[in-house]
Order: structure tokens, then C-alpha cells, then sequence
């Protein structure tokens, strides 16, 4: 089970400063990395394609994290939180912070 999916509201731990700090949500999940939505933006140089109707030029889109550098963000304290998995007693997991053990 992912500590991290798609539409969870995170924080980035590290990177350059530009995006230190930041919070965002998470567009996908990509194995150990993570998009997420106007951080770690990037400019690619795209051919155009008329088939796809895509036209040519710079393209700004999000770059990936590793998973290991954002945290997810606990809308309570406003802060980025460790996030543990919990069985309950039908069976079933849930994620939990693990400061405060309130589920997410």
C-alpha cells in the first residue's frame, strides 16, 4: 500500500528552494515518484504534431519527485506528517498519521 496517492495534498521536503516548502497535490503516482501539480516545472522543446493535433513550441509541464522527498500534508496542523498503515479489526487498511493516529 502506497503512503502517497493520487489527489493526496503533500509537501516537499527537499529540492532546490524554488520548491522546498511547497505544497501541491499529487496529479500521479509513477512507482517511487510522484507529479505533482505547478511544482518542478520544466520546458520541453516539442515537435509539432498536426495528426494530434499538437502544435509545436516550449511546453512548461511538471517533472517528477521521488516519493522519498514530500510528505503528506495533515490539513489539522497545516504541516507535512510521517503517514503509517493500520489494520483494523474487519481486515482492512487505513492510512494514519503518526503523530496524532487519526486516520486520513
Amino acid at each position: 500500500m502506497n503512503r502517497i496517492k493520487k489527489g493526496d495534498q503533500v509537501v516537499v521536503t527537499t529540492g532546490n528552494k524554488t520548491i522546498k516548502g511547497q505544497t501541491g497535490e499529487v496529479l500521479r503516482v509513477d512507482g517511487e515518484r510522484v507529479f505533482v501539480s505547478n511544482l518542478n516545472l520544466v520546458k520541453r522543446h516539442t515537435k509539432p504534431n498536426p495528426q494530434a493535433g499538437q502544435a509545436g513550441g516550449i511546453v512548461q509541464r511538471e517533472a517528477s519527485i521521488h516519493i522519498s522527498n514530500v510528505m503528506l500534508l495533515n490539513p489539522v496542523t497545516g504541516k507535512g506528517e510521517r503517514v503509517a498503515t493500520k489494520v483494523l479489526e474487519n481486515g482492512k487498511r487505513i492510512r494514519v498519521f503518526r503523530s496524532s493516529g487519526e486516520a486520513i
